[in-house]
C-alpha cells in the first residue's frame, strides 16, 4: 500500500474543497444547522489558518486546519479522513502535524470542538493528550458538542 504524505497546501484547489464538500454532507444530519460549526475553503485559506491535505498517490484523502485565535490560543478545525481512508492512522496522523505546528509556532494551547455522535474522532483526540474542557470562544454549550484542549511544549519563545 502506497504511504500517505501530508502537506500544508491551499484549501482553493478542486479535489480539497471536495473533502470540504464530503465533510459538510456528512456532519449534516448529525446535528442542527446552528450547531454546525463549519469554515468555507475561502474563510479556510485566510493567513490565520493553516490547512494540512493527506494524500496518497496523489489523491486527497484527509485534511485538517490550524486556527490561530491569538498568540496563545489556537484550535483544531476541520479533520476529516473519507470513509475508505478511515482505520488507518491518517486521521491521527494530520492532527499531529497541526499538534507540531503550532509547538512550532509557540501556541500554548490547542483546543477543538468535535460532534457528539462522534465517537472514532473523540478516540484519536484522547489518544494525542486531549482533555475534555467547557466551551471556547464563541461556542456555545450544546448537547451536540464535545469540547477538548491540550495543553502544549512550546518549541520557541513566546
Amino acid at each position: 500500500m502506497a504511504s500517505v504524505e501530508i502537506r500544508e497546501e491551499t484549501p482553493l484547489q478542486d479535489d480539497v474543497r471536495a473533502l470540504i464538500a464530503e465533510l459538510n454532507a456528512f456532519l449534516e444530519p448529525l446535528c442542527p444547522p446552528e450547531f454546525r460549526f463549519c469554515m468555507t475553503a475561502e474563510e479556510m485559506a485566510e493567513p490565520n489558518t493553516t490547512v494540512f491535505v493527506a494524500r496518497r498517490n496523489g489523491v486527497a484523502i484527509g485534511c485538517g486546519a490550524l486556527l490561530r485565535h491569538d498568540a496563545e490560543l489556537a484550535e483544531v478545525k476541520r479533520m476529516y479522513v473519507r470513509a475508505t481512508e478511515q482505520g488507518r492512522g491518517v486521521g491521527g496522523a494530520i492532527l499531529e502535524r497541526i499538534v507540531a505546528r503550532a509547538e512550532e509556532e509557540g501556541i500554548a494551547i490547542l483546543k477543538l470542538e468535535t460532534g457528539d455522535q462522534q465517537p472514532a474522532a473523540c478516540k484519536i483526540y484522547e489518544r494525542a493528550g486531549f482533555r475534555l474542557c467547557p466551551a471556547f470562544a464563541d461556542y456555545p454549550e450544546s448537547p451536540y458538542s464535545v469540547f477538548y484542549e491540550k495543553p502544549l511544549a512550546r518549541s520557541v519563545a513566546a
